[in-house]
């Protein structure tokens, strides 16, 4: 199939987001379909950049920047951005291409337009994979009302649905939503579970064990520190455990409370308690060699349910998790249910405390909680799988 696969995110960026896409992207080709990758680019100086990336067809289109500003500029730079990305299109070699089917990613909500262009354009049909709920999430999170910049939010995630033939939510609990989204009947919903491919350990600029972590059985969080993982709780919970010099939190990543999370373990004098700067997605596997269990956050005011991408990263190394969550997480059953590690859902830190007392004890009586997480994400989480669901889901 001639496909292309549209996303405001992909490497060089080193989001989840980005490597998900990567990865699919792999896939794909590895499959035999002929992809092309269209992104938004806003430090570009021509209209249209095409280049290959991995073997993967790569097409950078100019767009105004939407990344690390203040919300409100971002929203009218996302807004303009599937304009900016159509109209450079047309000036592109790829202009008059005909489509097998067109697969897009969201977040963000404002790509609809493009899609529906080249849908309208090729006669094919959509795929859109959802990995996040938006505006409902940031309403949840206090982030937003309901007045009116929340209506027109609602109107684009309206728009976004409209355009979609077949929508792929990661969780169940997710189905109930689009229940109530007023598709029509011919749309269809399913879950497609999150992926990651294989990645191996080639090394890590980080050395735990030249560090003040060194000799403890260290739980390490990497990625995004901003609202949405409501990451406050875990200085608490490294301040309680400060007195066990066999534990130890290691902190890797960038996001809006980062600073902030630093300068709180800094100024409580937390010796149990290890900041870094972001690393690059290929050092991951390197970092979580060195590490004993993984931790995943979500702020409980969620109501909408997802599946980080970094619990996946941690199946995939053999980690255990400790998740701090909202209630009806369907992150809860497959936690408890696969025993891979231990879930709090009522954001108290002598339930976390006690819970990582557990989880130690289990790390070193249970030898075989590794090979349980590493046979979870090979059963679950193999992008081959998802592939071949998009695909079907085109075809058909």
């Amino acid at each position: 199939m001639r496909i292309a696969l549209i996303a405001d995110v992909f490497p060089p960026l080193r989001s989840s987001g980005a490597i998900q896409l990567r990865d699919l992207s792999h896939e794909l080709v590895r499959q035999g379909h002929h992809l092309t990758v269209m992104i938004p680019a806003s430090d570009i100086d021509s209209p249209w950049l095409l280049e290959k990336l991995g073997g993967v067809e790569v097409l950078r289109l100019k767009a105004p920047r939407t990344k690390d500003m203040s919300y409100a500029r971002r929203t009218v730079g996302e807004f303009l951005m599937p304009f900016a990305m159509r109209r450079n299109l047309r000036k592109s070699p790829l202009a008059d291409v005909r489509w097998d089917g067109v697969i897009w990613y969201a977040p963000t909500i404002f790509l609809g337009p493009i899609v529906n262009t080249l849908k309208k354009a090729s006669g094919c049909p959509s795929y859109l994979i959802i990995r996040d709920i938006f505006p409902e999430w940031a309403v949840d999170m206090g982030l937003l009302g309901r007045g009116l910049p929340y209506r027109f939010l609602k109107a684009v995630e309206a728009y976004q649905y409209s355009v979609a033939d077949v929508i792929g939510v990661q969780t169940p609990a997710n189905l109930p939503y689009f229940s109530r989204a007023g598709l029509k009947p011919e749309q269809r919903v399913e879950v497609l579970q999150n992926w990651l491919a294989h990645a191996p350990n080639t090394g890590c600029s980080i050395s735990v064990a030249n560090g003040p972590l060194a000799g403890r059985t260290v739980f390490v969080y990497a990625g995004n520190m901003g609202v949405a993982q409501g990451m406050g709780i875990l200085i608490d919970l490294a301040e309680r455990l400060r007195g066990r010099n066999d534990i130890g939190f290691l902190f890797v990543g960038r996001g809006s409370d980062a600073k902030l999370l630093r300068e709180e373990a800094s100024r409580r004098k937390l010796g149990n308690v290890v900041f870094h700067d972001e690393i690059a997605p290929e050092e991951i596997p390197g970092l979580y060699a060195q590490c004993h269990a993984g931790i995943v956050a979500l702020d409980p005011r969620h109501k909408t349910h997802n599946i980080p991408g970094k619990f996946l990263t941690y199946m995939q190394a053999g980690l255990p998790v400790l998740a701090s969550i909202n209630p009806g997480n369907d992150l809860i059953q497959i936690i408890d249910g696969e025993r891979v590690g231990r879930v709090c859902t009522d954001q108290s830190v002598d339930s976390l405390e006690r819970l990582v007392v557990r989880l130690v004890d289990e790390i070193r009586a249970d030898t075989e909680m590794p090979a349980r997480c590493k046979a979870l994400s090979a059963r679950l989480f193999a992008p081959e799988a998802v592939v071949r669901q998009i695909t079907a889901a085109l075809a058909r």
